[in-house]
């Protein structure tokens, strides 16, 4: 900015503020405060905001109460205050910490932007002077107070979000009394507890005093009857929002009773819904399609949802996207119908979209509900092969892109095997659970064992030439029942390790 001989002010430095936030760096916002003072900047109570804003969102709601109660206080010395907050050393402290800090990061440009910035952050010449004072006391007013409301609802802390709101009305300054930003925060803090009828009461005490509620408040109760599972509440509420107070619903209104609907299986209600938005000229956005196609694939109606889904690839307004692809997906495998979510599952590709974690999850799932085994065995070759790709890290000539593993999909696959008796997958499968930090459930897995294939390999009456063709899928038992801890023909790992698939090496170690 000085080569433009433009002069940072107050903004560019609460703009600062938001910065350390994004990189959560609490121990910066002193000395942001500091250098406004000791640059002369003139002086605005919207960075004390900022401050207030940024210690809520660090948590550290005890310093914010100390910066408010300073502010009430008409004090001053407000870096004194935050100096005592953060138990500051001007004479060591902030070296040592500032150094550690850059330790953990290791990012020498971040510190190189920051020298610049501040440079009283390293400048430690002045650090036994009294901090600089503000040009005068500045108060609290609505926005500061709310900020902080919005801190207390966070932390789940109803009762002083409440007693916040009380004491904001009984202030003599009219610029701290509460506005309808401050009435919504207690709405929601009562919602998130499921305290429905205190929310209404503040919803009446808002009409009661002049204070209009506006959409993004009928909003927040419309899901808090949701999530209750109280839709009649909410249609009720509906009606009054658009009769009684005058507010238009939007398309979140609409989303949110369709994702009410789901949650009291009610997919005629959905559709209802969805309806009734576009016959009011409301067009739908990407989450009403999923939403309602949500409704159709876990009340059993597959088809249905795939109507909704052709709807909006039809609907120039939106894009189809993996989300809605995923959904298709799992109300076929819901049913167990395999060949059907296969087929999507291919027109996905074709489209130019991967299958992540979720629809391979959900792929698995169907062939678990379908009792194909084979199929999980084709299912794990391909995601084993995008796990490799990963793991190695090589840049790939393919469009394919590498896959993160999921434990609730390894799971499954490891599940099926295990009750195939595939039991060389089955290893495969849970080697690479543990190199990716994935604990599998060998209690799981023991029980299944003892109570499907305890009596394997005992027949008396199999031929010689039966028994040696069962003789690999005997070792990859004996194998796996060395993994889970059962008694087994092999303790020494090296007689009876399989052929390791490729950068899963299953070896005594690993079990």
């Amino acid at each position: 900015m000085p080569q433009f001989d433009v002069a940072p002010d107050a903004l560019s430095y609460n703009t600062m503020i938001k910065l350390c936030c994004k990189i959560g760096r609490k121990d910066l916002l002193l000395f942001v405060l500091e250098r406004i003072l000791q640059l002369g900047i003139p002086f605005c109570v919207t960075t004390l905001q900022a401050l207030v804003s940024a210690y809520v969102e660090f948590g550290d709601l005890e310093t914010a109460e100390k910066l408010v109660q300073a502010m009430r206080e008409q004090r001053r010395d407000i870096c004194w205050v935050l100096r005592e907050c953060s138990n500051l050393e001007y004479s060591s402290g902030n070296e040592s910490d500032y150094d550690s800090n850059n330790d953990s990061n290791n990012d020498e440009d971040e510190n190189c932007v920051f020298e610049k910035l501040l440079p009283n952050l390293v400048d430690q010449s002045g650090n036994e002077a009294e901090p600089p004072l503000l040009p005068k006391g500045y108060a609290p007013n609505t926005r500061t107070y709310t900020t902080l409301m919005k801190g207390y609802m966070n932390a789940g802390r109803v009762n002083d979000t409440v007693r916040m709101l009380e004491a904001m009305r009984h202030q003599d300054d009219k610029g701290s009394h509460p506005d309808h930003v401050s009435y919504t925060t207690v709405v929601s803090a009562l919602v998130k507890v499921g305290s429905m009828d205190r929310a209404r009461e503040v919803l009446a005490e808002m009409t009661r005093i002049g204070v209009p509620a506006n959409l993004i408040t009928y909003n927040i109760l419309l899901k808090g009857y949701c999530k209750q599972l109280q839709i009649n509440k909410a249609k009720e509420l509906l009606k009054e929002m658009v009769d009684d107070a005058g507010i238009q619903s939007d398309v979140v209104s609409y989303n949110i009773l369709i994702d009410g609907c789901i949650l009291v299986d009610d997919s005629a209600g959905a559709l209802s819904f969805f309806n009734e938005m576009r016959a009011r000229g409301i067009a739908p956005t990407k989450i009403s399609y999923t939403t309602l196609m949500k409704a159709f694939a876990y009340s059993g109606q597959p088809k249905l949802a795939h109507k909704v889904f052709n709807e909006m690839d039809n609907d120039p307004r939106v894009k189809v996207d993996l989300i809605a692809w995923n959904m298709l997906v799992e109300g076929y495998c819901k049913l167990g119908l395999v060949e059907e979510a296969k087929k999507v599952v291919q027109k996905m590709k074709d489209s130019g979209l991967h299958p992540d974690a979720s629809t391979y999850g959900s792929l698995a799932n169907g062939i678990a509900l379908a009792r194909k085994p084979g199929e999980a065995l084709l299912l794990w070759n391909e995601v084993k092969e995008r796990f490799e790709m990963r793991k190695k890290g090589e840049k790939s000539d393919s469009s394919v892109p590498p896959l993160k593993p999921d434990g609730g999909l390894l799971d499954t696959l490891a599940d099926i095997c295990v009750r195939a008796a595939f039991f060389r997958k089955t290893l495969e499968i849970v080697a690479c659970m543990e190199e990716n930090g994935i604990a599998p459930n060998k209690t799981k897995f023991t029980r299944i064992y003892v109570e499907m294939h305890s009596r394997m390999f005992t027949s008396k009456h199999a031929s010689r030439t039966r028994q040696d063709r069962r003789t690999e899928r005997k070792r990859a038992a004996e194998a796996f029942k060395f993994w889970l801890g059962l008694p087994n023909s092999y303790y020494d790992g090296s007689e009876w390790r399989l052929e390791p698939m490729e950068g899963y090496g299953i070896t005594s170690d690993s079990a």
